[in-house]
């Protein structure tokens, strides 16, 4: 979903008014009954709030998670593990504690504060018996990934809570931030880890032009393929909100995550090509770049090659999710494509 600049700030202001209310006493109207009768009645009643699909209850936390299952965790888990590095870093930003995790994938940071945890696996080969050994009382999985969700009957089969989570752009950050201050009781955290963030992102936004006059083509580029990624993808998204053109977008299937007709993109001319890079073997990714693309003649008549913007992103922000440096990741895309607004 696109976070479109209205949106992003009436969420602020909804979610800004929906923390000072859920903080605040209740107020007391005016009534024929009895106030005793009032202080019974209000005994029996616990207080919800709900933000970005998260139901928070006193010590429960509820949402559907990406099995479209609804599920209640307990709050303030002790010995989580979460098996996705970039849920292991939104977790532990807002107030986590992990026992369990996997080995950093290929060209990403340490994460800070999981140093004493146990490696349970790796992405794609998970030890479900070091998982269990470690205790863990809640699991927290990637529901785009079918293996990971084959592991979750051995889980809850030995009583283990389970969040599987989808995470693909801001609107699904924001979502997880919310559920993770909620279930550590970090509240606090929630303001400057997404409000703070939504509102950044808002400004950059602001000064964007409405006219749609940039043509990108985003591309995905591995040791063993080159593809393309449209509006619905993680990049792509941050790509629709700075009003640019994907041009996979209305392709009819001639761009996509199985299809690169270089006849497409030189019939399409686009104005930027942005490429994100998976893999360890970086080289190998530029010489699969290389052989797919570069070397066809026609490659360099594009407009975006021979006016210098033919860009290779950096993997910290935009193959990892850029979490607390969304704005960052936003800004760095305006400043390229609008650099006349942002010196």
């Amino acid at each position: 979903m696109k976070m479109k600049r209205m949106v992003l700030l009436l969420l602020s202001l909804v979610l800004v008014a929906g923390m000072f209310t859920a903080c605040s006493s209740p107020k007391v109207e005016d009534v024929d009954t009895p106030l005793v009768e009032d202080n019974k009645q209000n005994d029996d009643v616990t207080e919800s709030i709900t933000e970005f699909g998260v139901t928070i209850n006193e010590d429960t936390v509820s949402f559907i998670d990406g099995r479209g299952q609804e599920v209640t965790i307990n709050k303030n888990p002790q010995r989580a593990v979460v098996l996705y590095n970039s849920f292991l870093e939104v977790w532990m930003d807002n107030g986590g504690s992990v026992v369990g995790k996997l080995e950093p994938s290929v060209g990403q940071e340490e994460i800070a504060g999981v140093e004493d945890a146990e490696i349970v696996g790796k992405l794609g080969a998970i030890s479900v018996e070091k998982v269990i050994s470690v205790e863990p009382d809640l699991i927290i999985v990637n529901s785009t990934q079918k293996s990971q969700l084959e592991l979750i009957p051995s889980f809850e089969g030995v009583g283990i809570p389970v969040i599987a989570i989808d995470y693909v752009g801001l609107d699904d950050y924001l979502t997880i931030t919310r559920l993770f201050t909620a279930l550590n009781e970090r509240e606090d955290l929630f303001k400057s880890n997404a409000l703070d963030i939504v509102e950044e992102i808002d400004n950059i936004l602001s000064v964007i032009p409405e006219e749609k006059e940039h043509k990108v083509l985003l591309i995905m580029a591995s040791a063993k393929s080159v593809s393309v990624r449209d509006s619905s993808s993680y990049v792509g998204m941050m790509l629709e909100d700075l009003n640019t053109i994907n041009i996979a977008d209305n392709s009819d299937g001639a761009l996509g995550t199985q299809n690169f007709s270089m006849e497409k993109i030189l019939e399409e001319d686009p104005d930027f090509i942005f490429v994100q890079t998976t893999g360890s073997d970086m080289e190998a990714t530029l010489d699969r770049l290389k052989e797919d693309a570069e070397s066809n003649p026609a490659w360099a008549s594009l407009s975006a090659v021979k006016n210098d913007r033919y860009i290779i992103l950096p993997k910290d922000m935009y193959m990892f999710k850029a979490n607390l440096r969304y704005a960052e990741a936003y800004e760095n895309l305006a400043t390229i494509i609008y650099p006349e607004l942002f010196q």
